[in-house]
């Protein structure tokens, strides 16, 4: 369970965007000011809203990632057992899945910890993020929303990243081999990577199709035919 309970900040998140659903259902049983606050908010955020009849009471879409909320605005301490039949249901259908709850009371405090339990409720699966009001609680909705994007589109990034220096490293290994060819630059080994392809391509290309689709001479051509493909020439290196 997250059980911060500051004051809500009402900050923006600059340069952000996504798109958030709220459940018909649960608009019309909140107050007007509030899903004005609501409305507002996520203006200010950069997210669009939409009313739509969803399972959750939200689903928010932040940098391609869905994560779905429950949002108990009003803890009935006679009436818990919905609310957590409605959790189990629906942490079986969303792999990202929080629950936030607005606990203004004492009473209302000492009532959830007592149901979290009774209800078999486990740490984190899902999690529940009790709040002291409302805007606090949506507050927070963005912001895990958000983070969770934001965490994403780094993975993202690091994985492009990663994809580009491997990119880099084959084509350092193989300017190293084609280069190896006597009289062969820099220069040539890109022209026969662009028009042939791997090192592989160019072993099994013959001279005529290197003339025809490079710029190489034709001693050059006839050098790299000759030794990627010829033992006696050259002892053809191995390319894992």
């Amino acid at each position: 369970m997250d059980s911060t309970t500051s004051t809500p900040s009402h900050a923006t998140f600059s340069g952000t965007a996504g798109i958030c659903l709220m459940r018909n259902a649960w608009k019309e049983d909140q107050h007007p000011s509030f899903i004005n606050f609501i409305s507002t908010f996520l203006s200010a955020n950069s997210f669009r809203l939409n009313f739509v009849p969803i399972a959750p009471d939200f689903i928010f879409n932040c940098g391609g990632l869905s994560v779905a909320f429950i949002f108990v605005t009003n803890w009935d301490c006679y009436n818990v057992a919905s609310i957590f039949n409605r959790v189990q249901k629906l942490k079986m259908q969303f792999a990202r899945f929080y629950v936030v709850v607005s606990l203004p009371a004492k009473e209302q405090i000492n009532s959830f910890i007592q149901s979290y339990f009774t209800f078999g409720m486990v740490i984190g699966k899902p999690t529940f993020v009790p709040v002291q009001d409302l805007e606090m609680g949506f507050e927070k909705m963005v912001k895990i929303a958000h983070s969770s994007g934001v965490y994403k589109q780094e993975r993202i990034g690091e994985k492009l990243k990663d994809e580009r220096k491997q990119l880099v490293q084959r084509m350092d290994f193989y300017l190293k081999v084609v280069t190896s060819i006597p009289g062969i630059d820099n220069h040539d080994a890109n022209a026969l990577s662009q028009a042939i392809g791997s090192v592989q391509a160019i072993a099994k290309a013959s001279k005529e199709q290197i003339l025809e689709n490079t710029d190489l001479s034709t001693d050059k051509a006839g050098l790299v035919s000759r030794f990627l493909r010829d033992p006696k020439f050259y002892s053809r290196p191995k390319i894992n």
